[in-house]
């Protein structure tokens, strides 16, 4: 049995692709058994090496006790014998899912894959891709059969970047089996780790699909209070207000607006939409949901530029402030950031935005985006957004934003809400 054989040191588990999520699992798991963490990315395994977290997530302390051997050797992947793979599954400029990462690491496992082996896909997918699309690929490249020579599970990660509460060892993990014997086997591999338990899901495809419905029933609630939002504004009521009022009812659930960005809620209900649209079914709600969503950066700053041309200031020489690039608050992680949506909309009318952010790298940004990081902000700004609220930006003043602002005048686009009632002399918005 492998997990008997992980336990007494026979065997090694390897994780494939050491990002936000595949790190610390693959850490957790090096305090209990013998560990290989694998990833293409040699600088990043030169870092991990040297206790550095290249997701800037983990303390060096979080290596400590660890029996890891942090690798982009493929020959040196052949010594394991449990796989969990961990790679991000993005989508493409279309909106539809792109496997390619997925495939890539299931094709480097097939490489090293031996009978007796287990393979467990951690990366968010539709239900089906671990059957129909990975195990394809295991069986050609490895030349062994599903089932008979090697075992295949999924489950599903629930790491949330920037959340020290809802952890790894906390948070009930999901897990599936091809079988109930290699169910049981690979539930009590992830025991090991999560302390809360583990919820032994029907099969794969419910694995799959229960992971992705977490997100997609999140998005379709934000995409619902921020189209509220939009209507409160045409109305003249505070969307904050409302929130607070309904929030006295016992079931009333507490969602707010704002950018939806990220590598999760903004993504994987696309990943769903795809499948369901193989099947024959177009999903209204959930696209309806991410159209709504997909559009609140552009609706920020149009709101803005109506702002600051209603101050009467010609639009075409207004200066901006965006404080915050990154895809939420307290991390570093820009990918797919709905705050450049906003930037890119005040570019179209011809102003000049700075963006500052003490998290974000300039040169991540540049490379990905176009978009320079300022290391401190200018001066004589017609408007700041406050677009992400890092907690280096909740205990400014006023007197701190006025200070920014032309004439000590200007707009303050608050918006996800944090300043509201402390802002008394300034041209305030927020969803």
């Amino acid at each position: 049995m492998i997990y008997n054989k992980l336990l007494n040191g026979e065997a090694k588990l390897a994780v494939i692709g050491l990002g936000y999520v595949g790190l610390p699992i693959a850490l957790e798991f090096a305090k209990k058994i013998k560990v290989i963490g694998f990833d293409i990315n040699a600088k990043r395994v030169e870092m991990m090496r040297n206790n550095i977290d290249p997701s800037n997530e983990l303390e060096a302390s979080a290596f400590e006790g660890a029996d890891i051997h942090f690798t982009a050797d493929l020959d040196e992947l052949r010594e394991a014998n449990f796989f969990v793979v961990a790679v991000p599954t993005p989508i493409d400029e279309s909106n539809l899912p792109n496997l390619s990462p997925l495939i890539s690491a299931s094709t480097t496992v097939g490489k090293v894959l031996k009978k007796g082996d287990y393979v467990v896909f951690e990366s968010t997918v539709y239900p089906g891709c671990t059957e129909e699309d990975c195990i394809p690929v295991l069986e050609e490249v490895s030349g062994l059969k599903f089932e008979s020579d090697f075992k295949v599970g999924y489950s599903p990660e629930r790491i949330n970047p920037g959340d020290k509460v809802h952890t790894l060892q906390s948070v009930v993990k999901v897990v599936s089996g091809c079988s109930q014997e290699s169910l049981e086997e690979i539930a009590k591999t992830y025991e090991l780790v999560v302390d809360a338990g583990v919820h032994r899901a029907a099969s794969i495809k419910v694995a799959e699909a229960a992971k992705i419905i977490e997100n997609t029933q999140r998005d379709v609630n934000i995409a619902l209070i921020n189209e509220l939002s939009i209507i409160f504004n045409r109305l003249g009521i505070n969307t904050y207000d409302v929130l607070n009022a309904a929030g006295t009812k016992w079931n009333f659930l507490k969602f707010q607006p704002g950018l939806v960005g990220g590598h999760c809620i903004g993504v994987d209900p696309y990943y769903l939409t795809h499948k369901a649209k193989q099947a024959g079914y177009h999903a209204k709600v959930i696209n309806s949901g991410r159209y709504v969503n997909d559009s609140m950066g552009f609706y920020i700053g149009k709101q803005t530029v109506k702002k600051i041309i209603a101050m009467g200031r010609n639009i075409m020489d207004a200066r901006i402030l965006v404080m915050g690039a990154t895809f939420k608050e307290d991390v570093s992680d820009i990918r797919n950031s709905k705050v450049i949506d906003v930037i890119r909309e005040l570019e179209s009318f011809s102003c000049k935005v700075d963006v500052v952010d003490p998290h974000a790298s300039s040169e991540e940004m540049l490379e990905e985006y176009g978009v320079s990081i300022m290391k401190e902000p200018g001066k004589d700004y017609d408007a700041v957004i406050l677009a992400v609220n890092h907690k280096e930006y909740q205990t400014y003043t006023e007197d701190d934003f006025k200070a920014l602002l032309k004439e000590q005048k200007g707009v303050f686009v608050d918006v996800k809400g944090i300043y509201k009632g402390k802002i008394n002399d300034l041209i305030y918005w927020s969803l």
